[in-house]
């Protein structure tokens, strides 16, 4: 597998790695139930109950994962604010675990009435309680692997940033080459060899031959800067350079497709083709 198509489907490889590892955690534990209570004689409980437990329980967490990314993402731990951070993560635990409760004992309930049985929760404070032990220790571990595998994500893929030329400014920056930080080395691409751009949450990704960089910033605020290089904005989360452009074919849907000297097709949206056509007119004006 390349790092290139682990790039474009990693949200997908992250899913399938933390679903397996959950559903065969939680498998182990339902048959460790079984098997020690086999030790005293009789079950008491039905054989197939320990894995609605259990799973009942990995349901709830994978639910619960997008909203924990969720908070790392938008309310980062601040080591300059200790106290309050501590208390945000506190706060943020016990929402976790009474919403993972929530999911897990209804998940229960329902199938408890489908087999013609009722599910006992227990004494409510005490199992709350109970079960907020273990949550608390899932909510920590859950953020831990996490933070390494984004680190691990960064450190393969690398990150880009503009280098700054004379007093430009953040809001205003011009540049012409990036910096590059991967696996604990840095280098120089120029912007002239970026194919394409994608819009990737808080990141745009730059796609260079078969090669992709993460680049902290908006689309919106990156193709302001690069427009001048010969950059167009042709969909709300694609733009390009108007110089790798091989060929355009016009859609039924009245999009376009956009063919690269790379190979690659993007979708033309009809939103942006006026200005696609007069930045591309504009450009071949030049030659």
């Amino acid at each position: 597998m390349s790092l290139t198509h682990f790039q474009r489907y990693q949200t997908w490889y992250a899913a399938l790695f933390l679903s397996s590892y959950i559903f065969i955690n939680n498998t182990i534990n339902a048959s460790s139930n079984i098997m020690e209570a086999q030790r005293d004689g009789e079950l008491p409980f039905m054989i197939w109950e320990p894995f609605v437990w259990e799973y009942s329980s990995a349901i709830g967490t994978l639910l619960l994962f997008p909203a924990l990314v969720w908070l790392l993402k938008t309310q980062s731990f601040s080591w300059q604010k200790i106290p309050r951070s501590l208390l945000l993560y506190l706060l943020a635990s016990i929402a976790f675990s009474l919403l993972h409760i929530g999911i897990m004992v209804t998940i229960r309930k329902l199938i408890y009435t489908v087999q013609g049985m009722q599910y006992d929760f227990g004494l409510v404070w005490f199992e709350l309680l109970y079960e907020y032990r273990k949550d608390l220790w899932g909510f920590l571990f859950l953020i831990v692997v996490i933070k390494t595998y984004q680190y691990v994500v960064n450190q393969l893929t690398g990150e880009a940033a503009p280098i700054r030329q004379g007093e430009d400014t953040p809001e205003n920056l011009n540049f012409d080459r990036l910096l590059v930080k991967k696996l604990g080395k840095e280098f120089i691409v120029r912007v002239a060899q970026i194919d394409w751009l994608e819009s990737s949450g808080n990141y745009v990704n730059l796609h260079i031959d078969a090669r992709i960089y993460p680049l902290r910033a908006t689309m919106n605020q990156l193709i302001s800067q690069l427009e001048p290089q010969g950059f167009c904005r042709i969909h709300r989360s694609y733009a390009i350079r108007l110089d790798a452009v091989e060929s355009i074919t016009p859609l039924s849907s009245g999009d376009s497709e956009v063919k690269l000297t790379t190979g690659k097709v993007l979708n033309l949206s009809r939103r942006y083709k006026e200005q696609f056509k007069g930045q591309l007119n504009s450009s071949a004006g030049n030659f």
